[in-house]
């Protein structure tokens, strides 16, 4: 069953009485962007009215009518930044359990094709009360991301281990042996 871009499925729950009931477990999927436009990344600087800013990368939930993760990332950008993006290539999934919901958030790599901030929309950016949603090109420079402090910690390891490859410095980081024959 799907609500809201989540999926709910009977999970069994076991009481300190010895009873055993079925509850509904859900799942929220999130997709996010790390986004290049030549040699700056694309994030989205977050803010509130008399609260620090920070940096985070374009997306949002799933929703039920998206054709699948690839859909929702597209729009997603285009509603926050006014962007399209070429081909993407999903890098780090990661997995927060909650008590009542959990969250899987799929992290992509793109490129933007084209960027004009008249297409944005969505209701973040009618609604003062959910803060400021301003995107910000940063240069492809590692300390320049180093000093965003990216949040999760996992996002901000692999954007600085690919910051040389992607301004065409260095090869990419190869992949950690598996230890398989």
């Amino acid at each position: 069953m799907r609500r809201n871009g989540g999926t709910a499925w009977p999970v069994p729950v076991a009481h300190g009485d010895g009873r055993t009931i079925v509850a509904s477990m859900k799942v929220r999927r999130n997709v996010r962007a790390v986004l290049l436009d030549h040699d700056h990344l694309v994030f989205l600087r977050r803010g509130w009215p008399d609260g620090p800013a920070y940096w985070t990368t374009v997306g949002g939930g799933v929703e039920s009518d998206d054709a699948d993760l690839e859909a929702a990332l597209r729009r997603e950008v285009l509603e926050e930044i006014g962007a399209t993006i070429g081909p993407v290539t999903e890098f780090l999934t990661l997995t927060e359990p909650g008590e009542r919901v959990t969250v899987v958030q799929h992290f992509f790599r793109a490129d933007v094709l084209d960027m004009d901030p008249s297409r944005r929309s969505g209701p973040e950016l009618d609604d003062p009360d959910l803060g400021d949603f301003t995107p910000v090109r940063i240069p492809l420079d590692v300390s320049a991301v180093a000093a965003l402090e990216l949040q999760p910690v996992e996002l901000a390891d692999y954007v600085l281990d690919h910051v040389a490859s992607w301004r065409g410095d260095t090869p990419p980081p190869r992949a950690a042996p598996t230890g398989r024959a």
